[in-house]
């Protein structure tokens, strides 16, 4: 097996004489704990004690946030093509110091539009440094060996709620929410600053291409057929998933279920996320990009469906929840591995960005339609039946979302 750290030939740097950064991967492993951790899963930990703090409405706070992930997906646009011409380094570096301003302007906000302009920067940063970028410079220094370099990333990233969603709430156990963000601001500023700075200096190497992608331009990618039915495809699911994560617990307390049993059902299936990862490479080398899209979607369906028709008892629920995670955890290599299975690795950046805008988009206004559909629906069981459909939709669609794959 070939070590991640150990230079290879060919395709791995592009030009087969640049060895691989060493510290790429540690680094990238280490920011990702870090940018997620505070940039993303702070803020539902300290929402309450903000809205309670300032009277602001949760409803604005909340579509504060969503604007961040909106700004993130539509930047990450723009982000993809410089990194296909530049390198990760200035981009993820120039993002790790806007994500701590900010954060400053957050905590500082003495109202709701300053609190909606830092949260508005926060997306730029989260286009800068979350996924994105990191998946970027591991597909072009590390390819063909990306998915490993790919899983041990996403193993990490798996850990950042599991590390900062209780470090913020002991934070705030001491401190009020605004002195909370300024020392997560100090964190993410001593750690992600010089860590992308210092680990991504090595040079950016030209993009391999080959006799069958060479011809095929960015733009002409985009406006395929597959393409635009790939990005379907992962809308709909965004949508699907990121809905169900944030209404479980509100279905399993109209069940019955105590708030407790609920958090730890939601809190079980990260657990599940970060067994998935280690599975996925082993998928990928059995299956095709297509079959492996349809049948991850499909198997969240199925996990959508067993919340909704599986009231109890708890312990399957456990299960259910665990699988699910499983499920989430392959998306997510998935996603970061479908410009590359399809359309090799010359345009990732700008392709990669095209991708996830909609996919992304999705994900921010799903928790917000997940509510309001719920009420009409009369409960949230029948709103999980109604996204399992949704992702059987987007299930249906993954089979013509192929090319000529690569192997």
């Amino acid at each position: 097996m070939t070590d991640l750290g150990t230079p290879t030939r060919g395709a791995a740097t592009g030009t087969g004489d640049r060895s691989r950064p060493r510290a790429a991967l540690p680094a990238l492993c280490a920011t990702q704990i870090v940018s997620w951790g505070i940039v993303y899963y702070a803020f539902p930990v300290l929402n309450p004690q903000i809205t309670a703090a300032t009277g602001w409405p949760a409803g604005a706070t909340t579509a504060a946030f969503s604007l961040g992930l909106v700004v993130s997906a539509l930047a990450g646009i723009r982000v993809g093509r410089i990194l296909d011409r530049r390198g990760p380094r200035t981009v993820m570096t120039v993002g790790s110091g806007l994500g701590v301003v900010s954060l400053l302007i957050v905590a500082a906000a003495p109202n709701v539009p300053v609190f909606i302009a830092g949260w508005a920067l926060a997306g730029l940063a989260m286009a800068a440094t979350f996924y994105q970028p990191a998946f970027a410079a591991l597909t072009r220094w590390w390819a063909p060996d990306h998915v490993r370099a790919l899983t041990v990333v996403t193993l990490a990233g798996g850990l950042a709620s599991t590390v900062f969603a209780p470090l913020t709430a002991a934070l705030a156990d001491h401190l009020s929410w605004r002195h909370t963000y300024l020392v997560l601001a100090g964190i993410l500023a001593a750690v992600t600053i010089p860590a992308h700075a210092l680990a991504l200096h090595a040079p950016w190497p030209d993009a391999p291409t080959s006799p069958a992608h060479a011809a095929e331009g960015a733009a002409k990618v985009g406006r395929s057929r597959p393409f635009l039915l790939l990005a379907a495809t992962f809308t709909l699911s965004s949508f699907a998933m990121y809905a169900v994560v944030v209404a479980l617990v509100p279905l399993l307390l109209e069940r019955g279920y105590t708030t407790s049993q609920a958090a730890w059902a939601l809190g079980i299936g990260g657990a599940g996320q970060t067994l998935g990862r280690t599975l996925y490479a082993t998928l990928a080398r059995r299956t095709t990009a297509t079959a492996r899209t349809t049948i991850l979607i499909a198997l969240g369906g199925l996990t959508t469906v067993a919340f909704a028709a599986v009231p109890g008892p708890y312990a399957l629920l456990i299960a259910v929840s665990v699988v699910a995670g499983m499920v989430r955890g392959n998306l997510t290599l998935l996603q970061a591995t479908a410009i590359t299975d399809r359309w090799g690795t010359t345009h990732y950046g700008r392709l990669s960005g095209l991708l996830a805008a909609p996919a992304t988009t999705a994900a921010a206004l799903a928790p917000f339609a997940g509510a309001a559909l719920a009420v009409p629906l009369g409960g949230y069981g029948p709103l999980f039946f109604l996204l399992a459909t949704v992702s059987v939709a987007a299930a249906h669609t993954a089979p013509w979302t192929g090319t000529t794959e690569r192997h």
